[in-house]
């Protein structure tokens, strides 16, 4: 019983030290324009109506003259669904939770990247999809939305 106490009270430990503190966090609700803040930490949400959308692309471009890389995920609806993200400056990832979407056959090969090492997607469920992004440094974005067709812009530098 007491060996029973005592790793119930390792395994409570040991979760709360990997968890994510959102006390400690920024919190912000990304926009439809493009603001020129990057952040290097933090959580980001934006709430959507939006169902049924289906992740249709992915792309990367370099622009001359842009101190920053561009990653746009493209959407089949008019907007971006409901979604929830972290930038983990630890582990030099950002994590972007899409909610009511699926994705369909989207490449997450990026061509000449400058700052990411690489992307995944993870279907956890039919209905959310979980994108990671792994850098090859620390970086800080600059998140936003664009409307008709829907896509989230990633300002990576």
């Amino acid at each position: 019983m007491r060996a029973l106490i005592i790793g119930f009270i390792l395994v409570t430990l040991s979760l709360s030290a990997v968890a994510q503190n959102l006390t400690e966090e920024r919190i912000w609700k990304i926009s439809s324009r493009k603001r020129s803040i990057f952040l290097d930490s933090g959580v980001f949400h934006y709430k959507s109506d939006t169902t049924g959308a289906i992740i249709t692309g992915l792309r990367n471009s370099i622009a001359a003259g842009r101190d920053y890389e561009r990653l746009v995920i493209d959407f089949s609806t008019t907007s971006v669904p409901r979604l929830y993200g972290h930038i983990s400056s630890s582990e030099n990832k950002l994590r972007v939770d899409f909610f009511n979407t699926a994705i369909s056959g989207v490449s997450a090969e990026l061509k000449n990247s400058k700052y990411v090492k690489g992307v995944d997607f993870l279907a956890i469920d039919p209905k959310n999809v979980t994108l990671e992004v792994s850098l090859k440094g620390k970086s800080s974005f600059d998140i936003f939305y664009l409307e008709n067709p829907g896509r989230l812009v990633i300002d990576i530098r």
